[in-house]
């Protein structure tokens, strides 16, 4: 049995920030990560928007108010510093009734409380911003929102390590406990694990005693891609249901300039569900199929309104239909492709048949496991990580 100071399972941003606060932290430390894929981010954390969020959506004292502010400006930061393509494009986001106007003073006194530069702006003012966006009265203006290419990102963090630090691809986690792991090819002695394997962190928490009282809940993202870029300058974003998870169908600038439409939350049927084929499993599809049945059921936190709202997105014209209501023109005969879908890992709490909104973790015996890791953990990760790492300090044995 080989051995090592950390083991790190998953190497998507979560996990390869961990690893990045880690080597600061302990610089002669051996680490291993497992990665059950060929490459790192090959799941969420290199199928998301690209989007780095400035922090006005979350309530003062949740986690992810604590972490996006920062987080934004240290990944920013790694992009310039290392030559890595960002857009520092903005974000707009508008109102579609008068009704909304007060959503719209809800995040600007959110983004207040977070110390996030935020402007509220009329109709006129978006004009100058961004002529294509449509409004009712108000608008905000972020203007530290940004796109990166996530994957880039990713592939760049997990080149960057010290020889100390080994990527193991093509490792499956197979179980484990206080001491060592057990993969698919061999069995790994360890000091500190943390796990941050995002649509399996549930099932690696519970190989470890941790996250008895939850389980993932996957949500499919879909976007659409419009073959004009000059169709805007900016991100347009409309007036969020702050109850939900999901921030609703918007315009994405991306990186290369190219403009995208979506993201969809259609309620997948198992993990890694990105079409109808490819890496079933029977298993989960009869546990999640299980779940989402009794949520649809008994409608806990309003899932059956949800799920057909969502699935109403796989009508292409209804899909185009939500981004169109957020502009002065678009047409709708330009758009292309749909993008390369990717699965929200959402954490349900079986115990209360609620979404977890924040980030969660929990700690084990010798191990910390991120259980909820969702949007905007890739904006978070940096901040994030130093949170991981510090929560775990007293628990840790090394020097």
């Amino acid at each position: 049995m080989r051995e090592t100071d950390f083991i790190i399972v998953g190497a998507g941003i979560i996990g390869l920030s961990i690893t990045r606060e880690l080597v600061h932290r302990f610089p002669g430390a051996r680490v291993v990560v497992l990665e059950k894929e060929a490459e790192p981010a090959f799941h969420a954390s290199g199928r998301n928007s690209g989007v780095l969020h400035a922090g006005f959506y979350y309530s003062a004292d949740s986690l992810k108010a604590r972490f996006t502010l920062t987080g934004n400006r240290l990944l920013t930061d790694y992009c310039l510093e290392h030559g890595l393509p960002i857009n520092r494009c903005g974000k707009v986001v508008v109102a579609a009734s008068e009704a909304e106007i007060e959503g719209i003073r809800e995040l600007k006194r959110r983004g207040e409380r977070n110390g996030v530069d935020l402007q509220l702006i009329d109709s006129q003012e978006l004009n100058d911003i961004e002529p294509n966006a449509r409004t009712v009265e108000k608008a905000l203006f972020s203007p530290t929102t940004s796109s990166v290419d996530p994957r880039r990102v990713c592939r760049h963090l997990a080149a960057d390590f010290p020889a100390n630090v080994e990527i193991l691809f093509g490792r499956r986690f197979i179980g484990g406990g206080p001491g060592s792991v057990q993969t698919d090819r061999e069995r790994i002695g360890y000091r500190y694990l943390f796990n941050a394997a995002g649509l399996y962190a549930d099932r690696v928490a519970r190989a470890f005693g941790a996250g008895t009282s939850f389980t993932m809940i996957p949500f499919k993202g879909i976007y659409l891609r419009y073959n004009h870029d000059s169709l805007l300058r900016r991100h347009v974003y409309p007036v969020p249901n702050l109850r939900n998870p999901f921030l609703g169908v918007h315009l994405t600038k991306t990186v290369d300039g190219h403009v995208k439409i979506g993201p969809t939350a259609i309620p997948a049927f198992w993990r890694e569900n990105y079409d109808f084929a490819s890496r079933f499993d029977w298993r989960e599809f009869g546990e999640i199929i299980a779940q989402e049945a009794r949520l649809f059921l008994f409608n806990h936190f309003n899932f059956r309104q949800l799920a057909f709202e969502e699935m109403r997105k796989y009508n292409r014209r209804f899909f185009i239909s939500q981004a169109q209501a957020l502009l002065k023109h678009l047409d709708a005969g330009q758009f292309g492709d749909y993008t390369q879908p990717g699965i929200r890992a959402q954490l349900l709490n079986t115990e209360t048949n609620e979404l977890v909104m924040d980030f969660l973790l929990e700690h084990a015996e010798n191990s910390t496991h991120v259980l909820n890791a969702v949007s905007p953990a890739f904006t978070s990760a940096f901040s994030f990580a130093r949170h991981i790492v510090d929560s775990s300090a007293s628990r840790m044995k090394i020097n």
